[in-house]
């Protein structure tokens, strides 16, 4: 069985940490809280006995899937598997191994294709822990099979695991399950994966290497105004000069030297007021106001707003053509965001629903979606709801890249302005002294000429 180190408090207060060995994090948790006990966190450090390690890490090819599936033998006891080196000095460390976007992908992947060939989901998990040699990503594999196994759903497991599985994922497995139709979840659940390793990606590539220029010249500024600003201006006084650097360098140089003397005032000012803002944003009207903060904010707003009603409307399409009511859909559906914004459109949608009003009202009166998409909800209200639906999905997904294409052409340029004053700065602040005493016109002043 699972190995699991975990820290707790006692109903004294008392901080008890312990290795115990249980048959999965939810039962720890249970055992743990029926002796009064509040768990502090939960780390894996050793994976339950398995099946003979394929070599093959994580599976994508369905042939490759299908030639381990083929010895799988669901109801045979597990022989020992040998622990890893790896494995080995997790365990003694207590340290969890991070389960990274690409291993999920590939997990979740494989699973669609599993699914997809009709296996159940206990043979499809099987096979997958066989395969998957990440041994956090594997002990969660495991507590979910184990609560599969004594009928629980994959999702119930999946949100012990919330630092493994993403709120949205976890949600899209829950729609699949509900509405039955967990291979098309998957299937979103890939894509979701995909376009959002994609989208840090694209944006790692504008704002890392701009990043790194900004913060070089922000170094050079800093270097040049505590330390060679000063050597220049006791050169001119030691030598009798009446030359006097810009007063503009001055003043900046003199600023940061009381800043060098007084920095914990700034820095006392701004942990207050990110504290002040952390616990604002902590209380319901405060959460509200940051998400709608998120979806009207410049540049990043209207992709964040698009991306969270695009899952929305997938999920729905999944409820709609497996027979739910609108009613119904919505109330699944709505699991898939956690913006509160959001929530409160859709459960103002519910309550039209309920009085007899149009659901589609509350999303155009909030303003956020195009005219075109409350459109196209309205003209799917008089037609065929699910049909429109899905033209309405791919029409968001070439939304988010239109949206993703200014915001491609847009950053930039904005991380270039910022760049540019920056260099304007140093140029006034740093330079103009390096030249000043280059030309050498100070040594004159100094003569007496």
């Amino acid at each position: 069985m699972p190995e699991y180190v975990y820290r707790a408090v006692d109903s004294n207060g008392i901080l008890v940490r312990s290795r115990v060995v249980e048959k999965s994090k939810q039962n720890l948790i249970k055992r743990l809280k029926s002796n009064g006990m509040t768990p502090i966190d939960i780390v894996q450090t050793r994976v339950s006995s398995n099946k003979k390690k394929v070599k093959k890490n994580n599976l994508s090819n369905i042939e490759e899937l299908m030639k381990v599936a083929n010895t799988t033998g669901v109801t045979k006891s597990r022989q020992a598997r040998k622990v890893t080196a790896k494995e080995k000095l997790n365990m003694t460390l207590s340290i969890q191994e991070k389960v990274s976007y690409r291993d999920l992908s590939i997990f979740t992947q494989s699973f669609y294709l599993l699914k997809k060939a009709g296996f159940n989901n206990i043979h499809a998990l099987t096979t997958l822990i066989q395969s998957t040699e990440n041994s956090t990503l594997r002990g969660a594999l495991e507590d979910i099979m184990s609560g599969v196994e004594g009928g629980d759903y994959m999702y119930t497991t999946m949100e012990y695991y919330s630092d493994i599985f993403p709120y949205i994922y976890i949600n899209l497995i829950k729609v699949g399950e509900l509405s039955g139709s967990l291979e098309e979840s998957l299937r979103q659940a890939v894509d979701y994966l995909e376009s959002t390793s994609a989208l840090n990606k694209k944006i790692k590539q504008i704002l890392i290497p701009n990043i790194a220029q900004f913060v070089f010249l922000f170094v050079i500024l800093m270097i040049g105004s505590i330390y060679i600003i000063p050597i220049i201006q006791n050169t001119f006084e030691a030598m009798g000069s009446t030359e006097r650097l810009p007063a503009m360098t001055m003043a900046f140089s003199a600023f940061l030297t009381q800043l060098q003397i007084y920095w914990y005032i700034p820095l006392t000012i701004i942990a207050a007021f990110i504290g002040v803002v952390a616990i604002y944003i902590r209380t319901p009207k405060g959460k509200y106001n940051w998400d709608y903060f998120k979806y009207t904010m410049p540049i990043f707003g209207s992709l964040i707003f698009a991306i969270d009603f695009s899952r929305l409307s997938k999920a729905m399409v999944l409820n709609l053509k497996n027979g739910m009511r609108i009613q119904e859909s919505l109330e699944v559906s709505k699991n898939v965001v956690k913006n509160y914004v959001m929530l409160s459109i859709i459960e103002a949608s519910i309550n039209n629903i309920i009085t007899g009003d149009s659901w589609v009202k509350p999303f155009e009166d909030s303003g956020l979606p195009s005219p075109m998409v409350t459109e196209m909800l309205k003209i799917g209200m008089q037609t065929d709801l699910p049909t429109m639906m899905e033209k309405l999905v791919e029409y968001m997904d070439m939304d988010i890249d239109v949206i993703l294409t200014r915001i491609v052409k847009i950053l930039p340029q904005i991380l270039y302005v910022i760049i540019g004053v920056l260099l304007i700065f140093i140029t006034i602040v740093v330079l103009v002294p390096c030249i000043v005493v280059y030309m050498g016109a100070w040594m004159f002043s100094a003569a007496g000429v």
